[in-house]
């Protein structure tokens, strides 16, 4: 745990250095989210904060190589630096349409290029544990699968990323949550061997998000970009990826059972405010006759605002409901799972009478945007 923890460390502290050199280049290339009809932040704010998250990364992974505990990690070099290459690729395309502003078109055929890459470099789904049974399919269909599940995850995290602070604060919250989820799975499989791919890209990436956050939240003086939001989902995905189907269900406890059968629970935890987000907005968009990219007012961080909450509540709320879905999810690896569903109805029934109880008021000082929310 202690080496999980100082890669941790490491990424927060590069990512949190190099962020004020992303916002110079940000302001000298341009890369500023003007202030829009859809937005309601009053100060053009640059962004580019995904060049930062990504050094982090590429440091954190730099230095675990040289440690000896994580060598089994590293055996098969292709994995583990496919996920930084793929994770590169989205990021300069990110940056791409932070300067330039692409179309949703070449986004998407720079994301599907991006998880191709991170398939040819192993990082691909080869069956999926559903209970006790194994599904299994052809080559071809795994290959669609894991190019779906890297592009669904990089849109659904921009999606979200609708408020200072809002997309890096839900993946330090639900990342830590899957990477004790993984460390926990994994120590309990091979107990002499913790090492993890899954485990160390999560330490990674919520490391690079609590170094980011302290410059990104309210009020913002970096907004992390597509360049952030596509890099984060994108080693979300890789980490689905890599956990599913590794955990060997035969040598876990029956306390263990549902999150060993079902691998990907706790990842779609994570990212269910993402999903839900993106899945509402796409129809009621295509309903609307409109494309699915077109930008609206109607997120769920809008409408939190819309409720009365203040900038920052309506943040911290969407955090709360992040870690009662992803805690919930990985408390299944400790507790019964008749204690985990007691315990989530009530902390989900908390969520709920903060999110719409008495402590919603305008914020008279106005509220900042991200910006970047399609």
């Amino acid at each position: 745990m202690r080496v999980y923890l100082l890669v941790l460390l490491i990424a927060a502290a590069v990512t949190y250095l190099v962020t004020p050199v992303a916002r110079w280049v940000a302001l000298r290339v341009g890369a500023i989210t003007a202030v829009r009809d859809r937005d309601v932040h009053a100060v053009p704010t640059p962004r580019l904060g995904g060049i930062a998250m990504l050094a982090g990364l590429a440091v954190a992974f730099a230095v675990a190589s040289q440690i000896p505990f994580l060598a089994g990690v590293f055996a098969d070099s292709r994995q583990a630096w496919g996920i930084l290459g793929a994770a590169t690729m989205v990021c300069l395309l990110g940056v791409a349409d932070d300067i330039w502003d692409l179309d949703w078109i070449t986004k998407l055929v720079g994301q599907v290029l991006a998880a191709g890459f991170l398939a040819w470099s192993r990082v691909l789904l080869f069956q999926l544990p559903i209970g006790s049974a194994l599904f299994a399919s052809s080559d071809r269909t795994w290959l669609f699968l894991t190019v779906l599940t890297v592009v669904v995850a990089m849109n659904a995290v921009n999606f979200v990323d609708g408020l200072d602070g809002l997309a890096a604060g839900m993946i330090a919250i639900g990342g830590t949550a899957f990477f004790v989820y993984t460390y926990l799975l994994t120590r309990e499989a091979s107990p002499t061997d913790v090492s993890n791919l899954a485990t160390l890209a999560m330490a990674a990436l919520v490391g690079a998000c609590l170094g980011f956050l302290p410059h990104n939240f309210y009020p913002a003086r970096i907004f992390m970009g597509d360049s952030g939001s596509m890099l984060i989902g994108l080693v979300i995905a890789a980490a689905t990826i890599v956990v599913t189907g590794q955990i060997d269900p035969a040598v876990v406890t029956a306390r263990q059972t549902i999150p060993a059968f079902l691998p990907i629970l706790l990842p779609i935890a994570v990212l269910l405010l993402p999903l839900l987000d993106m899945g509402l907005a796409v129809i009621r968009r295509v309903g609307a006759g409109r494309s699915p990219f077109h930008p609206d007012r109607m997120h769920l961080h809008h409408r939190l605002l819309a409720l009365g909450h203040s900038h920052r509540r309506a943040v911290v709320i969407m955090y709360l409901w992040t870690a009662v879905f992803a805690f919930g999810a990985a408390a299944l690896v400790l507790l019964p799972t008749t204690t985990v569903l007691w315990t989530l109805a009530a902390a989900a029934v908390v969520a709920v009478l903060l999110t719409l109880g008495p402590l919603r008021g305008r914020d008279r000082a106005g509220h900042l945007d991200e910006g970047n929310t399609p």
